[in-house]
């Protein structure tokens, strides 16, 4: 990916560094277990969240050793650039929705961090807080994504971030208040599958980012699409499942099969429209 010489963005919160570094709650095997099924790059984790949060966290707070200047170093870096080029893209494509875009902040972590959605560790992976639209990220997941799950490459970084920003236009759009509202009149197995449909979404929204920041800035390099494509298929639902189980229970998805996530993120960068990225108008998303 062509991103050493983009624009860096105003919203990157660094509290590397900062407060917040004691042991995790109920930490170990079963918060990874966990963090396997609710993981990677979901919505609004404040329930998982909250069951992390010793009772000392909720006065603690984290003092940013700097505020919206990433500390000087290629990975902070470069999830600056990625963000700014998110900003570049909704800003233009919101007007044409009728709407003004309202740019998050990208909070860089390690460890541990304190949201408005409450305390997590960095088991839990990127995520996005819809209370107080903030997208918080410990980089050193990107040595889990390359590592553990399969899927190296800074186009495969740039998809997570991406993808966490997709969770924020959801936001902005009312979406995500709508599926909330749905799933507390439904069974768990829906209420799951209209997780599932969000997280979609997302990706399809990351997808939508691509298109649109090749289109503009041929930010794209050979394999790139690659990447983002394997990263998509590496954390879908089933692969994680059997991964952790040894067997998929597809009842209890909450993020979308590996099949489903490439399907939705090839929607999004084929199309480049929002429009298109509907997967609560589909039956079998």
């Amino acid at each position: 990916m062509r991103w050493e010489f983009g624009r860096r963005s105003s919203n990157v919160e660094d509290r590397r560094g900062g407060g917040l570094s004691a042991p995790v709650v109920g930490g170990g095997i079963g918060t990874i277990v966990l963090a396997l099924i609710v993981t990677l790059l979901g919505g609004d984790p404040s329930v998982i969240l909250q069951q992390g949060q010793a009772p000392s966290d909720r006065t603690t707070t984290n003092s940013p050793r700097t505020q919206g200047s990433p500390a000087n170093d290629q990975m902070a870096e470069f999830v600056s650039v990625v963000l700014a080029d998110t900003e570049d893209t909704w800003n233009n494509l919101f007007p044409q929705m009728g709407g003004n875009y309202v740019e998050p902040k990208l909070v860089l972590f390690s460890n541990r961090v304190q949201s408005a959605c409450g305390t997590a560790s960095s088991a839990v992976g990127p995520f996005y807080c819809p209370r107080d639209q903030k997208v918080y990220i410990d980089l050193a997941f990107y040595r889990d994504l390359k590592s553990k799950y399969q899927a190296p490459g800074d186009f495969a970084q740039a998809y997570v971030v991406a993808h966490e920003v997709g969770h924020h236009v959801q936001n902005l759009m009312g979406i995500s208040d709508k599926v909330q509202r749905l799933q507390r009149q439904v069974d768990r197995v829906e209420a799951n599958q209209l997780s599932v449909r969000l997280e979609l979404q997302a990706d399809c929204f990351a997808g939508v980012w691509a298109h649109h920041a090749q289109r503009a800035r041929q930010v794209l390099e050979p394999g790139d699409i690659e990447e983002a494509l394997n990263a998509a298929s590496s954390i879908g639902d089933d692969r994680l499942q059997s991964q952790s189980k040894g067997y998929v229970v597809p009842e209890s998805f909450t993020h979308g099969s590996s099949t489903q996530r490439v399907r939705w993120f090839k929607q999004g960068i084929k199309t480049g429209e929002p429009a298109q990225c509907n997967t609560f108008a589909v039956a079998n998303p």
